[in-house]
């Protein structure tokens, strides 16, 4: 009798979970059941799911609505069914187009129009009466062969109903008391008893009968288990199988060399794996990607557990070599494992939707989509929207929703006892879809058996489920990411080739290992621009480890994360390096799986075979804890049976209850922050590839860091680099400048993009001009670039006419001598040259002073030393070469502020890290305690002078400030 349940997946409408739905229909002894959300199929699957568990018949659907009007909901007679209304969605989604009044005939599909919309059914179409509309029957009991019951669910009771309207005044954005009547449900949308049911339609039994055939002919079978991803490449699975041995036996002579018998029989036993667990086709489409990708210039990184695969590894998916890292294969693809195994492959910023484009293009929209990700309302969030709703003063919002305030409900007035009640209510209720950060399904059959498709903004459709519905369902994602950092080593291989005419092979990851030059740059720690290794906090790692290998670098990727660090075992580990013979292990058993790391769990690898090992956990259930601990788990109650049988095992197997608890502490403390020893390794590959440039094509490799944006500091800092690398920076110029930033020899010419405020189209005009040949002269160039006067200005204060022999305050005057004469900013068509015309002006003198300010407001920063606009400052200091031979004393010194990090201590209060350059350009690092920032706060960028007692780690030096003042610098003349 329930053909038209709602879940919270209709979107700021429903106010039931999938489980309790399920629990409600569990209670009442209901045995056939609809699911038929608001426009979305998003809930189907765990609807499913939790049906056959349940021994509950699952029917499914959609209501279909244009806006508040309701249209007629659509019932699924079988799969063939809800592919049917998942094309027919589908198609009106994307087109962004409002769903017909009248439904097409389809084949395996009952359509059921409200009575309201009797009129618009066809003769195939059925009339849904919900009971509110139950006194208008007597008008057709003549013939009631076409009515069912169509009772919608959206609430379980009052509460859930005030819920509804709350979540319909956030859609509306409008107030409470605002709601119009026509976008909210009515107070009777309840699950009400099959009992109820049919005594309140008791006089009208054959609707009861027609609402118990159409669910009697819907039969949605659903398998979970086989894999859903397409399930071949070639023409068949054994020809998959047989090109895949061709190239990974090609890849193994090119990583390994002819006669290395190891590569070879770990190939031939992952490829008889991926054979068995039908993961052929899964490995050729990702080379295949790769492949596309390489023929059109672009890099790449595979990262995350499938660079455990050496079949991975030798067709060019990743550059991670598992061998040498011991990396174990059953970590990426096993029988046990509880979810679908995927690749993560990064491409550049810039690249990523052309390879996305091309799977589409590739393997057919019918088969391909990006997968969608739930937007939760969250506690906060929910908070504010409700403030929203209820027409609180900003103010008090903002007190609401800020994460740091402590509200106390005791001192909060009615609204504010409503908010916190129905925000709790709605937290992690679904808000909206968005896009998953790279995820992709190619679909064996048309995705219409499985989703509709939702438009996003890129032109890409997304699925109407998540990544965790999607593995329940069967599908292993290919991951298509995008980071900046492969665009800066993707750039800097074009400008070597550019600046210098010489090739890289950025792939050549073990020449680069073994190079004694690059082991001295990773060990001065001079990784600034570096992919993941240029942070203040990873630069202190690296000191403190004294790395110099890869081996090194791929655990200090891992100790870095906030679960090693925060649980204590980062500075164990450190010692344990230095000190082998300092490593602890709490049982036995623990010395056997964690050698390797002196005992310090330092990868997920490592936690897996702690629990299944130690624990005895079973490798089902390791990979269950291994989700938990990278923050994906879905169900905490699946998670707590976990904990519970890890206790009792340890219990079992007669270990001290002190050590089970201290094993538990250091897995709990990985929980959302670990990474896998193969993703450390993927990590380390990329870092090399930038250390690589960084060594022996600095200047090259600054200028791809300063074009591609992003990096962990401001465009200012890597330009300083660039100059500590030899480099001779130049602000821009009106002839050498491009766009971006470019370098020729060792001068490296600031691009206009730099310049805030300055428009595209002047840049266009002056870049198309400059094609036919430098400009000659300042007339010159007004007459070619028709910019405005604001525009001009801008160009003159930065500089860019200095080389033609310009002062800038005369430059100044004769532009607006021009504009007011009429003479400038029209482009000129003379077929003669004309001549230059100029005015006579007194001398007017330029200072570096009033240039330094220019560039402040028109780049953000100043290409002088900062230094030497000190107003005053003082005479004694030390540098960041001394620190070293000081330790345990007072220092005082200048610092230029580079970043700062926010933190708090145990107790809570606030402190940080600050990282500063001296003098010279050298970089030191500073740790202000909470009495210290309170006394001696910071106040924005500049230069402080500071004094403190320098400590040492691990022969990294710091400064405990316990002194601080920000320095004065000289004004700006032209203010005086």
């Amino acid at each position: 009798m329930y053909l038209n349940c709602h879940s919270f997946f209709s979107l700021r409408y429903g106010t039931i979970s999938i489980e309790l739905l399920i629990e409600t229909a569990i209670a009442l002894n209901i045995k056939t059941l609809a699911l038929t959300d608001i426009n979305t199929t998003s809930g189907i699957f765990d609807f499913v799911k939790l049906c056959q568990k349940n021994d509950i018949k699952p029917v499914v659907g959609v209501e279909f609505r244009n806006d508040d009007e309701l249209l007629y909901v659509c019932i699924a007679k079988n799969v063939n069914g809800f592919s049917e209304i998942n094309s027919f969605a589908s198609t009106f989604k994307l087109g962004e187009k409002n769903f017909p009044h009248k439904m097409p005939e389809f084949v395996n599909v009952i359509v059921i129009y409200p009575l309201s919309r009797k009129s618009e059914a066809s003769a195939n179409h059925l009339i849904g009466v919900p009971i509110n509309d139950i006194s208008q029957l007597w008008k057709y009991q003549q013939d009631l062969s076409k009515f069912v019951l169509l009772q919608p669910v959206t609430f379980l009771n009052k509460q859930g109903f005030n819920c509804h309207r709350l979540l319909r005044a956030i859609d509306k954005n409008c107030l409470l008391s605002k709601l119009p009547k026509t976008a909210e449900a009515k107070e009777t949308e309840l699950f009400y008893s099959p009992e109820y049911l049919k005594n309140t339609f008791i006089d009208f039994p054959r609707i009861i009968q027609n609402t118990d055939a159409v669910l009697e002919q819907c039969n949605f079978e659903f398998d979970f288990h086989p894999i859903k991803n397409r399930q071949v490449f070639t023409t068949s699975k054994e020809d998959d199988l047989q090109l895949l041995k061709k190239i990974a036996y090609d890849g193994v002579i090119y990583r390994y060399g002819k006669h290395d018998k190891l590569a070879k029989e770990r190939v031939e036993k992952e490829l008889k794996i991926i054979s068995e667990l039908n993961f052929g086709a899964y490995f050729l489409i990702t080379w295949d990607i790769i492949k596309y990708a390489r023929s059109r210039g672009y890099f790449h990184v595979g990262r995350g557990s499938g660079a455990n695969s050496i079949v991975a590894y030798c067709i060019g998916i990743t550059d991670v070599d598992p061998i040498s890292l011991d990396l174990y294969f059953e970590r990426f693809i096993n029988p046990h494992r509880t979810s679908p195994p995927d690749f993560d492959i990064d491409f550049s910023w810039d690249e990523r939707d052309e390879i996305i484009d091309y799977v589409f293009k590739r393997y057919g929209s019918q088969y391909v989509c990006l997968l969608a990700t739930y937007v939760t309302f969250r506690e906060r969030s929910a908070f504010r929207e409700l403030g929203k709703v209820f027409g609180l003063p900003k103010s008090e919002i903002d007190e609401l929703a800020n994460p740091r305030s402590n509200i106390d409900i005791s001192k909060l007035g009615e609204w504010g006892h409503l908010i916190v009640k129905y925000g709790k209510l709605i937290e992690d209720f679904p808000n909206y879809l968005s896009i998953h950060a790279g995820g992709i399904l190619i679909s064996e059959i048309p995705l219409s058996f499985y989703t509709a498709l939702n438009p996003m903004p890129k032109g890409f459709p997304i699925s109407e489920f998540d990544m965790y519905v999607a593995e329940d369902v069967g599908f292993a994602k290919f991951d298509i990411l995008s980071q900046r950092g492969l665009g800066h080593i993707k750039e800097a291989v074009d400008i070597v080739f550019k600046n210098q005419r010489i090739n890289v092979d950025i792939h050549a990851i073990q020449a680069f290992k073994d190079d004694p030059i690059i082991k001295a740059q990773v060990k001065a720690h001079e990784t600034m621009g570096c992919f993941y290794i240029e942070s203040p906090a990873m630069r202190q790692l690296i000191w403190k480890l004294r790395c110099e290998d890869y081996i090194t670098l791929v655990a200090a990727s891992s100790i870095i994360r906030p679960g090693v660090s925060s649980s204590g075992m980062m500075k164990a580990y450190i010692e344990r390096h230095h000190d082998p013979s300092k490593a602890f292990y709490i049982h036995p058993k623990m010395k056997d799986l964690l050698e390797e790391t002196y005992g310090v769990m330092v990868y997920q690898e490592d936690v897996i075979k702690v629990a299944h090992h130690f624990a005895g956990l079973t490798l089902a259930e390791s990979d269950v804890l291994r989700r938990a601990m990278s923050g994906k788990y879905r169900s905490r109650a699946e998670f707590q049976k976990i904990v519970e049988k890890f206790f009792q095992n340890c219990k079992a197997f007669g270990y001290d209850d002190d050590v089970a608890k201290e094993v538990w502490r250091q897995i709990e403390s990985f929980s959302g922050y670990s990474f896998s020893k193969a993703h450390s390794a993927s990590y380390a590959v990329e870092s090399y590839q930038s250390l690589y440039l960084k060594t022996y094509f600095p200047l090259e490799f600054m200028v791809a860091v300063i074009n591609n944006f992003g990096g962990f500091y401001r465009t200012e800092f890597y330009i300083h680099e660039a100059r500590r690398c030899g480099a001779i920076v130049e602000a821009p110029d009106i002839n050498q400048s491009n766009y971006l930033t470019r370098i020729e020899g060792n001068t490296i010419w600031l691009g206009w993009v730099h310049i805030k405020s300055l428009e595209m189209k002047v840049i266009e005009w002056v870049l198309a001009q400059r094609e036919h040949g430098f400009f000659t002269s300042f007339d010159d160039f007004c007459r070619k670039v028709p910019a405005g006067l604001e525009q001009i200005t801008l160009l003159i204060r930065v500089g860019s006419f200095r080389n033609l022999g310009y002062q800038k305050k005369e430059l100044l005057w004769e532009a607006h001598a021009k504009q007011n004469t009429k003479r400038v900013f029209t482009i000129s068509n003379d077929l003669f040259e004309l001549e230059d015309i100029h005015y006579e002006f007194p001398v007017l003198f330029n200072s570096k002073i009033e240039d330094a300010y220019d560039e402040l407001e028109i780049l953000g920063f100043t290409l002088k030393n900062p230094f030497s606009l000190l107003y005053n400052p003082p005479k004694v200091f030390f540098k960041a070469s001394d620190l070293s031979f000081f330790i345990g004393k007072q220092v005082a010194i200048l610092g230029y502020l580079v970043t700062l990090k926010p933190t708090r201590t145990k107790k809570g209060e606030r402190m940080f890290f600050g990282y500063f350059t001296d003098i010279n350009g050298e970089f030191f690092d500073t740790v202000h305690f909470p009495k210290s920032c309170e006394k001696f706060p910071f106040k924005g960028s500049g230069i402080y002078h500071l004094k403190g007692k320098v400590m040492e780690e691990f022969s990294h030096c710091s400064i405990q400030v316990t002194w601080m003042e920000k320095l004065q610098i000289l004004a700006d003349p032209r203010m005086e």
